[in-house]
Order: C-alpha cells, then structure tokens, then sequence
C-alpha cells in the first residue's frame, strides 16, 4: 500500500462540548474510522493517524475520494450515543 492522502476524522471538542458531558471521545473516534474503512473498501484504508493507504492500483481512484462527502454521512450523534460519558 502506498500513502495517498489524509483525512482528518477526529470528533471535534466543540462538537462533543455540545452535548455537554465527557464523552468517551478515542472509542467515537474509533467508529468514525470503522464507518470511514467500511465505506471505502478494501484495497484503501484510512489509519488512525488520518493518513489514507491504497494499494497501487487504485491509488489513483483513492486520490479522488471526497472524504466531506463520506463524513457527512456518518451519524455523529449516533455514535455520541453508542459512546456515553465515561464513569
């Protein structure tokens, strides 16, 4: 696999402070990557750094990929809800 790009993923402090606890921000970041991998398939792969991963022959494929596009569609709240506030 060859690196093509980065995505930054990462659930925002001011979108968590909004619904106003201590979630448990690593495990929605998790799910986030989880959702982005399953979206994208297997000959591309984001890492948990937000670097993007492809093998060579669909690298270029890889590079057109709109990522505001794939995090739009995740559900945020959702998995805000799967992950409560830690104890």
């Amino acid at each position: 696999m060859i690196e093509v790009g980065y995505v930054s993923y990462t659930v925002t402090a001011e979108r968590l402070s909004e619904v106003g606890a201590d979630f448990d921000s690593e495990a929605i970041d998790d799910a986030i990557l989880a959702e982005l991998n399953a979206k994208v398939g297997p000959a591309v792969e984001v890492h948990r750094d937000g670097k993007v991963f492809a093998d060579e022959d669909t690298a270029e494929r890889a590079k057109q990929i709109n990522w505001n596009e794939l995090l739009a569609a995740v559900d945020i709240d959702q998995l805000i809800a799967d992950n409560p506030p830690r104890r």
